[in-house]
């Protein structure tokens, strides 16, 4: 076994973990997933939000992607307009709905992340988010992990 195949499985079971425990609180507070959060976070965030802006930062299909965005829209949290310049593609907008459910779940998912990782030393964390902003970095300027 190599020295970063335990690295990678230690990495993988604490992402798991972490997600789950935060999903969890969402959806006994708020109502939503992680999953749904990090969607609505996306749109807030870029102007003009489309479904392959998503796929571009989660790296999932465009189908997943696309269904989950209709889980959305039925839930009332955002909305597809058509693009003004590519009619075959939409923008996706919050509603007023999904932006208050948005702030309204921020603080839960920043209070949970803050309570799991309270007993870790500021500096071990800054490391580790170094890292992984490199490791990041790396792989998707070399296009890796993309959806097939």
């Amino acid at each position: 076994m190599s020295h970063v195949t335990p690295i990678f499985t230690d990495l993988v079971r604490v992402e798991t973990r972490l997600y789950n425990a935060v999903s969890a609180g969402l959806r006994t507070e708020h109502g939503l997933g992680l999953g749904q959060f990090e969607f609505l976070e996306i749109i807030d965030r870029v102007p003009g939000c489309r479904v392959l802006d998503i796929v571009g930062e989660v790296a999932i299909t465009v189908g997943a992607v696309s269904k989950a965005v209709d889980r959305l829209v039925a839930a009332g949290w955002c909305v597809r307009t058509a693009h003004p310049q590519d009619r075959r593609s939409s923008v996706l907008s919050l509603t007023p709905e999904g932006e208050a459910l948005l702030t309204a779940a921020r603080p839960a998912v920043e209070g949970r992340l803050a309570a799991l990782t309270a007993g870790i030393p500021r500096d071990d964390l800054a490391r580790v988010a170094a890292t992984l902003a490199t490791l990041r970095a790396c792989l998707e300027e070399n296009g890796e992990g993309r959806p097939g």
